[in-house]
């Protein structure tokens, strides 16, 4: 029987563990524009000025999405992320447990990241940061840039000696995490799939806030936004019977196909981790969301 763990952690636990898992900062700030992809500013110096005892930073950028990719935040391809791991000395069978200072989607995006590229044993931090310092746990700073080696660096990092000793890391990709944008124009007619939007409530009806080409929503799409899954400013989860209630309301029932969406496939992670949450593991990311979809002019933008 695979062992069973927590794949949404609070700070004691975490405190308990803490030599027994491999820590990584996501932080990274997202502003949303009028039109578009969010700007984003790394989180670099927030780990800096303060992080979790023994915790690497990774950047959501310049480490978990594709470079090449044609929209902003694609899933990498298995030998980048294999190589990011293995400078880190984070092997398969490591337990990895994420956290961000900002809003928590940068920490489910990293974690669906890590999930769609076959790393099962992956947790969130309730709270992020500022919960664990709430409890009166340690922080520390980093002395220098040669403490501070961006996780990116394989090489520096590997030589460096920190965080332990470069490991051979192969991701092993699952297809079932990810949906297409075929994907999900099949799922819009398949009565057996839920396709879920994580934006706002005027977001999904066209009627206010940013969009990212066209206003409005996937044809047949359901609305579950993030901040009705979320509580404290969005740095920690609502109780599960709140998470139960807001899916269930929307048509998901046990054993339905779930895909999310959102703008640009950050969001649509936190609506993707809420369903493991409660235990509805049936469940993939369009991972290029609006930002794919209406750029298409055949494909459809439903308002109202």
């Amino acid at each position: 029987m695979a062992e069973t763990f927590p794949i949404l952690v609070a700070p004691a636990w975490l405190r308990e563990h803490l030599d027994a898992v491999r820590v990584l900062d996501c932080t990274t700030h997202m502003t949303p524009q009028a039109v578009g992809p969010s700007r984003i500013e790394s989180g670099r110096p927030d780990f800096d000025a303060a992080h979790i005892p023994g915790a690497r930073h990774v950047d959501m950028v310049d480490d978990l999405s594709d470079p090449d990719g044609a929209f902003a935040y694609t899933l990498p391809s298995a030998e980048q992320i294999g190589r990011l791991l293995g400078g880190l000395g984070i092997t398969r069978d490591d337990h990895v447990v994420l956290y961000t200072s900002t809003h928590l989607m940068v920490a489910t995006r990293a974690w669906y990241v890590l999930r769609a590229l076959g790393h099962e044993r992956v947790s969130v931090l309730d709270g992020g940061l500022d919960a664990w310092r709430a409890a009166g746990y340690p922080v520390e700073a980093t002395s220098d840039a040669a403490d501070g080696a961006h996780a990116r660096d394989a090489e520096e990092t590997a030589a460096s000696g920190r965080g332990g000793s470069p490991s051979t890391y192969t991701a092993a990709p699952d297809p079932s995490r990810y949906a297409t944008k075929t994907d999900v124009a099949a799922a819009t007619a398949d009565a057996r799939t839920v396709v879920v939007n994580a934006l706002s409530a005027e977001q999904h009806a066209g009627t206010g806030g940013a969009h990212y080409g066209r206003p409005g929503r996937i044809p047949g799409s359901v609305s579950v936004p993030t901040a009705r899954l979320l509580s404290r400013d969005g740095k920690s989860f609502a109780p599960l019977e709140t998470i139960r209630r807001q899916f269930a309301a929307q048509g998901v029932t046990p054993g339905a196909r779930v895909i999310t969406y959102c703008g640009g496939g950050i969001a649509a992670t936190v609506d993707a981790f809420a369903l493991a949450l409660i235990g509805h593991d049936d469940w993939a990311v369009y991972d290029n969301s609006l930002l794919e979809w209406s750029s298409d002019p055949e494909n459809e933008m439903q308002t109202g």
